[in-house]
């Protein structure tokens, strides 16, 4: 059995894989202060949940995009898994050749989807991560990750809204009955969900351009399936890709 997770600056993603099968797998809120005995605690308690224990280990595969973190679950996992995981970090195994100005300014993230798109689905495709920020991608065919870009997520454009603007309240993201809002929640929902979904069209066929007419869409993370529903150009949903890429990762590095 081998522990995939993923620390993400808004989520903590996890996932058991046995037999090379995604199996159970949870998206928690990453807590910021929380001490390594906390998270030790937490991740025995999510096997024990589903009737595991630190002995049916085999490996835990890690990737995070917040440093001040990644110490804190490493020493989690040592104390209380009895395991040393292998980290998503320079110089290991990937199969992606990064074409990048900085490789090293690559979030682990964005290299375990590229990584799980190129094995599940192949390029050329166009990886769009909805997360703290929303970060479209870009892989040829020949499996190299070209860049992309980065804006600000949907959560957090709608917690500037609620921060900045006084007569706007804090909203729960979801499908308004029309595009014309006739109150002001409808309307900042509007706002935000078909905004974004307008600007997920223009950026494909911007994408699109420059990769070829054949470029998949795969939409992964917390809010994928709220925006795919919305629009024909996503392809493939695909909300927990970050774990296969932690997987197929450590299968690859494991020799």
């Amino acid at each position: 059995m081998l522990l995939a997770i993923d620390v993400g600056n808004t989520n903590l993603t996890l996932g058991i894989f046995e037999d090379k099968q995604l199996g159970s797998h949870w998206r928690l809120a990453t807590d910021h202060a929380r001490m390594p005995d906390e998270y030790g605690l937490q991740l025995l308690g999510l096997l024990e949940h589903v009737g595991k224990t630190p002995v049916d280990l085999i490996g835990i595969s890690l990737s995070s995009v917040v440093p001040q973190l990644t110490s804190r679950i490493l020493q989690a996992c040592r104390e209380y898994l009895k395991q040393e995981p292998f980290v998503v970090d320079t110089g290991v195994k990937t199969g992606i050749r990064i074409r990048y100005e900085d490789p090293k300014a690559v979030g682990a993230d964005r290299i375990c989807d590229a990584a799980a798109v190129l094995n599940l689905y192949g390029g050329p495709a166009c990886i769009i991560d909805f997360g703290t920020a929303t970060t479209f991608n870009a892989l040829t065919r020949e499996g190299e990750y070209l860049g992309g870009a980065i804006t600000v997520g949907i959560n957090l454009a709608a917690e500037a809204l609620f921060t900045h603007a006084a007569k706007l309240q804090r909203i729960d993201l979801q499908r308004p009955p029309s595009v014309i809002g006739r109150n002001t929640v409808h309307a900042m929902q509007s706002g935000l969900l078909f905004g974004y979904v307008s600007m997920v069209e223009g950026m494909v066929t911007r994408f699109r351009s420059e990769l070829g007419s054949d470029m998949k869409v795969v939409a992964t993370g917390g809010l994928a399936e709220l925006v795919s529903k919305e629009t024909k150009v996503i392809n493939i949903l695909a909300p927990w890709l970050t774990l296969d890429g932690l997987r197929l990762l450590w299968d690859m590095n494991r020799n």
